[in-house]
């Protein structure tokens, strides 16, 4: 059975170290993969750089080289250093809430979530300098790779876990705040063909469960937690948890920190709130 990695935290660069010790021991234990490693992580000096190499290489293709992408990224790495800290801070999130997670190798590497995230961040960074077309190659890039479709316009704070990852999609004036969990199949969708600002306002630290439909330009509270399938089309409460299709709200207040407990429950009494 897999072990967990041992997983140092310090105030120098934590997460970086942590990484990097795992990646010595997956390649000592996984031969194989050493030179996927070493070239992914271990011949880097940060995690920017490892980061970058990563994304160019999943993203390269015939209309599009790696070094190419690589440069983009680096880019926006050396412009803007915050999105090193959220990257650190989502692939913390993953380890914090995800049980598969046995350490930050397996999500830097492989979970689908994360990846495609951090792309996001790239895509964002290059739509704020007016570079919209190369932000959208890089959106369609995602959806065709990952099946997650993230508009480079949305604004999605740190401390973000995608869980699995597949069909979730963020429509162009969506919010999402720091610390939400977000499960396969989620949508933050308009309600029409109209324009202007029509996606949702997720607060901080929302559990959206799976295939759960945010449609609208409504606000999420922080903290509240919409069970998965369910249809909303109108506000939640802070610290509510709303369900159904249409969506009501079921129980007030919530716990504390569903998104970072992964709190799926639901009480047994439905207490029918309107909303």
């Amino acid at each position: 059975m897999a072990q967990p990695f041992e997983v140092i935290r310090s105030d120098d660069k934590p997460i970086w170290i942590s990484l990097r010790r795992e990646a010595q021991e997956a390649s000592a234990h996984e031969p194989a993969l050493a030179s996927m490693l070493h070239s992914t992580i271990l011949s880097h000096a940060d995690l920017a750089s490892a980061l970058s190499f990563h994304i160019a290489n999943k993203l390269g293709d015939h209309s599009m080289s790696s070094i190419t992408l690589r440069e983009l990224a680096q880019g926006c790495f050396a412009g803007d250093s915050q999105l090193v800290d959220y990257a650190e801070a989502d692939l913390h999130a993953v380890y914090e809430r995800d049980p598969a997670a046995k350490g930050y190798l397996q999500a830097f590497m492989f979970f689908k979530g994360f990846l495609s995230l951090q792309i996001y961040r790239v895509s964002h960074c290059l739509w704020t300098q007016g570079r919209t077309t190369m932000a959208h190659f890089l959106q369609s890039r995602v959806s065709e790779l990952f099946q997650i479709d993230i508009n480079p316009a949305a604004r999605i704070g740190k401390g973000v876990f995608l869980d699995h990852g597949t069909g979730i999609v963020i429509g162009e004036t969506a919010v999402v705040g720091d610390d939400c969990s977000i499960l396969q199949g989620v949508t933050l969708g308009g309600t029409g063909a109209e324009r202007g600002d029509r996606h949702p306002k997720i607060g901080k630290g929302v559990l959206l469960g799976a295939g759960a439909n945010v449609l609208g330009n409504i606000q999420i509270g922080d903290y509240a937690k919409i069970a998965s399938g369910s249809v909303v089309l109108k506000p939640v409460p802070a610290h509510c948890t709303a369900a159904g299709v249409p969506a009501k709200l079921v129980n007030c207040k919530t716990c504390d920190a569903p998104a970072r407990q992964m709190d799926h429950t639901m009480p047994e009494i439905d207490l029918d709130f309107s909303i």
